[in-house]
């Protein structure tokens, strides 16, 4: 059975998708740490489907956003902070705070329906962000921002027929290549209104 954590703020129990390592929580703050070669990812090339990241998600329906200030102990290749929002384990999008092959800290988007499809944004200066995932609708949206005012967009998308009225929406931690991955997030807000314009950056 999943183990359910109730966070002040949110509107909804987050229950738990894989076990993570460890798990802090309190007001506005979440933190977990994922345990070694863990992540959630479907190669379109045909590799091995890998679905076994800790994650914590709550129900969300109609229009809504989820926002945090996110970031992570990246010591390894791929070691994330994700928001993260799902219908199953074969329909998910992530957006990821991520450590690039060159050691440099990336905003990284992964839509999966049936097989990931992985893009990379923007190189940070730093290792921190604020990331935004939103529903307006059939589709969703991903953003970041330096300061949580103005946004950018990342990605805007569909997860298809599957993505009913019903989805969940919350965090993951994942560290692919390596030994565990700490993710925190800080301020987290959501909003069950629609984002006027995704390109607008409000």
């Amino acid at each position: 059975m999943s183990r359910q954590l109730v966070l002040p703020g949110l509107p909804a129990p987050l229950r738990s998708i894989n076990e993570a390592v460890a798990v802090d929580a309190g007001e506005r703050h979440l933190s977990l740490r994922a345990g070694p070669r863990t992540d959630w990812f479907i190669d379109p090339g045909g590799g091995v489907a890998v679905d076994d990241a800790p994650a914590l998600v709550m129900p969300a329906v109609g229009d809504w956003s989820l926002r945090a200030y996110v970031s992570a102990a990246h010591a390894a290749t791929f070691d994330a902070a994700v928001l993260v929002v799902r219908v199953d384990h074969r329909t998910w999008a992530k957006l990821c705070l991520e450590r690039a092959p060159d050691s440099s800290v990336m905003v990284v988007s992964v839509v999966t329906r049936g097989f990931s499809d992985d893009c990379n944004s923007v190189v940070l200066e730093g290792g921190a962000t604020w990331l935004r995932v939103s529903r307006l609708g059939s589709a969703f949206a991903f953003h970041w921002s330096p300061g949580g005012d103005t946004w950018q967009m990342v990605r805007y998308f569909g997860l298809g027929p599957a993505a009913g009225p019903n989805v969940e929406v919350g965090v993951l931690a994942q560290s692919p290549t390596g030994d565990g991955c700490l993710a925190t997030f800080e301020q987290i807000d959501f909003s069950p209104r629609r984002l006027p314009d995704v390109r607008s950056g409000a």
